[in-house]
């Protein structure tokens, strides 16, 4: 049963900066398209590389969202975050310019990364080499921590709540939300703008994910490289961009009248303690993480429509999440509707959490579901019901989202169609 709305946390605000959509209508609009955003890369010389495509932006000009002189001082995972949160604080009707000082003290930022600012790293250890130590930039370092996203929101807002950085690789924008969603309930703050960015389509970046192995080497047909569940998937496709949410305390949000996207009722959390890098071969971590989750929604795996799945598109990870979902979901697995969106997006790492957050929350909003795309072989151990290649209309009352990382981190968040009773 819903708790008093003091105890209660909604969602009134969504920002988004995605490679098939800029801004969250936009990213609507791709997922719904069944669009994919893969396409050669077009930053640096990718002749030497085994993989030469990903999911960049299009079209993005950050003068158009920030000052040109301030922003060359921003990192570019920095400058995603700043135009994300700036558009899910204008999605929740929130002007920081009209706020009390007493409103900005309960205000927080959990925004985390889970590389932070490689570019300039890469950079100033070029400039080091060439040119030793006078040559490092006074702002390497402030530009460089990926904790600085978190600061630079609140220094942009004047927001003066719990302020942080998550860091948990690409499970990392996950738990920032759940972060902000404990911070609520436990009374340290009534609003919380939280999420991931991440800006690693780079030399080293792409390279260094190559080395191991982890990426797709499709590059006759980028647009069907990222192919989750396909039996001939053959790696991951990076991504870039950033998701922002504002979760609120519902009195708070009623009391402002507030448009409410969503209600977060839980969120599960675990360590596979297996693999730098593999998932557990049976999905354990992925179970624990899912069964907290529901367990602290107060549902049964029945009450729940849609699963957003981490769905990365490599051999291992896609069958260990299945294989965790059969064990969590039991023959309900197969009766509700499943999708990787990363299909379209390719992975955002770090950010990768939440903009999945933001296609399962409207997901609950519109009752209609992201596909799972590039779809054209069957994998006899991948036999759920995966969405693939068109969305498909169904009433979601309930949807999660799963996140995982490196490290063996998992991460489930978990959201409700909103009733005020």
């Amino acid at each position: 049963m819903p708790t008093s709305p003091d105890n209660r946390v909604v969602v009134t605000g969504l920002g988004a900066l995605t490679p098939i959509g800029l801004g969250t209508p936009a990213y609507w609009d791709g997922l719904m398209e069944s669009r994919s955003g893969a396409a050669s890369i077009t930053s640096f010389d990718t002749s030497e590389f085994t993989t030469k495509f990903a999911c960049q932006l299009k079209d993005f000009d950050v003068t158009n969202y920030l000052d040109r002189r301030d922003s060359r001082r921003l990192e570019a995972f920095s400058q995603y975050a700043l135009i994300a949160s700036d558009e899910a604080l204008k999605d929740a009707g929130i002007d920081p310019e009209s706020l009390s000082e007493e409103e900005k003290n309960s205000i927080g930022v959990v925004f985390g990364s889970g590389i932070g600012g490689m570019q300039i790293f890469h950079e100033q250890v070029t400039e080091y080499n060439d040119g030793g130590p006078r040559r490092i930039s006074p702002f390497f370092v402030p530009m460089m921590i990926l904790d600085i996203a978190a600061g630079l929101i609140a220094m942009r807002h004047g927001l003066r709540g719990p302020n942080y950085a998550t860091v948990s690789a690409c499970a990392t924008s996950n738990n920032a939300i759940g972060d902000a969603y404990m911070l609520i309930k436990n009374g340290l703050a009534n609003i919380v703008v939280c999420g991931g960015s991440e800006a690693a389509i780079i030399e080293i970046g792409v390279g260094g994910f190559a080395a191991m192995r982890a990426l797709s080497t499709r590059n006759d047909d980028p647009e069907t490289a990222s192919r989750p569940f396909d039996a001939e998937r053959d790696g991951f496709v990076m991504g870039e961009g950033a998701g922002a949410l504002v979760l609120e305390r519902l009195s708070s949000a009623q009391g402002r009248g507030a448009t409410i996207h969503a209600e977060m009722i839980g969120l599960g959390m675990s360590a596979d303690a297996h693999h730098l890098t593999a998932p557990h071969p049976e999905g354990e971590g992925a179970k624990l993480a899912m069964k907290m989750a529901l367990k602290t929604s107060r549902i049964q795996p029945e009450d729940v429509d849609y699963l957003n799945m981490h769905g990365t598109s490599t051999p291992l990870g896609d069958v260990a999440e299945t294989e965790a979902i059969k064990k969590v979901f039991g023959a309900h697995a197969y009766e509700m509707n499943l999708s990787s969106t990363k299909s379209m997006t390719g992975h955002l790492l770090g950010a990768a959490g939440a903009i999945e957050a933001i296609a399962s929350i409207l997901a609950v909003k519109h009752d209609r579901i992201p596909p799972t795309i590039n779809f054209s072989n069957p994998d006899p151990q991948c036999d759920l019901n995966y969405t693939f290649n068109e969305p498909q209309d169904r009433k979601v009352d309930v949807a999660l989202s799963n996140a995982f990382g490196f490290g063996g981190h998992n991460t489930c968040v978990v959201f409700r169609k909103f009733d005020d009773v």
